[in-house]
């Protein structure tokens, strides 16, 4: 505990000596330029992927869609389904849009992972628009490269409305190794913060051979560059419910692939962590069936851990990618590889984490070993971006 508290102080001095602190501008997303894209869906039939962040002001992109007259004929849901409410990687049947009454079709519907043939026929246009949080771990990029794929195979059309990503300020973290740990939360060679909007994904999974030759086409955002601190108006997901726990989530998601709790459960998900034997520790907290969390790791049981509510948003952007609070908990509870379950090695994609952490080495020396990996990806990365870094 005391470890930790050395380190948010470190940071904290190293926050105040001057990282830039861009403020919000007048960011335009891509669903807001309806100019550009409304008159590509004349007499077309559209389908849409989207969920609840897909807002044009205050109507939702299918709402304004039915509006405008378009011949919007099916509702794509990915992960969380077509409202937010569901859990990570939770079933989601497909129904129809109460108020709209047009059929959802859910890309997690049992396991068919990819649309039907039928399904695929039925439109000419798919219309992507999801907020991201820019993270390799984080499925909404990999529900658009299966889509992506299947449109490609059927010769349809992509239009994605690009947003921001908050996290898009810098890149960090491993590059996944594909033929070892491509899974469900991880589908490309990109670092665990990859630093790249969904239409700049899109653009190098194109450009890469990462997904099949498709006629794609972002409409970009206005006002945004890489630097932009762009605050989110609707949480991405139910266990995504502020900035705070956006900024920290690559760090503390490393927590789902352990045996402790990253707070889910609680109303500070990926902002605290902690287990029942977590030694030294005053604060605590228990895990409960809430929606969007249903059955938490640790439900019902008492944890100890560290609240990281109070460490401020620019400390957590300085650290990065960062896996001291792995290393503390690790440490305390002292158990072992029985510490880490096999999601681990699906979230950071590589072996040698969980190997050096087993060692002892510290933060800074597995840091190390990825950074050349990063710099590289850096390069190929600006091949791509639609945004002033």
């Amino acid at each position: 505990m005391k470890h930790i508290l050395l380190i948010i102080f470190s940071l904290l001095c190293f926050a105040c000596q001057g990282v830039a602190q861009p403020s919000d501008v007048q960011i335009k997303v891509g669903a807001e330029r309806t100019e550009e894209y409304l008159p590509l869906l004349s007499c077309q039939r559209v389908a849409v992927l989207a969920n609840h962040t897909a807002m044009v002001g205050e109507r939702h992109l299918v709402d304004m869609l039915v509006a405008e007259r378009v011949n919007l004929v099916g509702i794509f849901s990915p992960e969380h389904g077509f409202r937010g409410k569901a859990d990570a990687g939770e079933h989601v049947n497909s129904s129809v849009d109460e108020q709209t009454g047009i059929p959802i079709w859910s890309l997690y519907d049992g396991n068919a992972k990819r649309p039907s043939d039928e399904k695929m026929k039925a439109f000419d246009v798919l219309l992507i628009d999801m907020q991201d949080v820019g993270l390799r771990f984080y499925t909404y990029y990999i529900s658009m490269i299966r889509m992506i794929d299947a449109c490609a195979d059927f010769g349809r059309k992509v239009i994605i409305l690009d947003r921001p990503n908050p996290n898009g300020m810098y890149v960090d973290g491993p590059i996944l190794d594909v033929a070892k740990y491509k899974s469900g939360v991880g589908a490309l060679p990109i670092p665990v913060v990859h630093g790249l909007t969904m239409g700049e994904i899109a653009e190098m999974a194109q450009g890469e051979g990462w997904s099949k030759k498709c006629d794609v086409r972002v409409i970009t955002c206005e006002n945004y560059t890489h630097q932009s601190r762009y605050t989110l108006p609707i949480a991405p997901s139910p266990n995504l419910p502020t900035q705070h726990s956006i900024y920290l989530y690559p760090s503390t998601c490393l927590f789902e692939g352990t045996v402790c709790s990253l707070g889910r459960g609680t109303d500070a998900p990926f902002e605290i962590y902690g287990h029942p034997n977590y030694k030294g520790a005053q604060f605590e907290f228990t895990p409960r069936s809430v929606d969007g969390a249903k059955n938490p790791p640790l439900k019902d049981q008492k944890c100890y851990g560290v609240d990281l509510r109070g460490v401020e948003d620019e400390v957590v952007i300085a650290a990065g990618f960062n896996l001291e609070y792995i290393i503390d908990a690790y440490r305390n509870l002292n158990m072992g590889e029985k510490f880490f379950t096999r999601m681990f090695l699906l979230l950071t994609g590589v072996d040698y984490i969980k190997e050096m952490i087993i060692a002892g080495n510290t933060a800074d020396e597995i840091r190390a070993r990825w950074q050349k990996d990063v710099e590289d990806f850096k390069v190929l990365r600006r091949k791509y971006l639609l945004y002033e870094e």
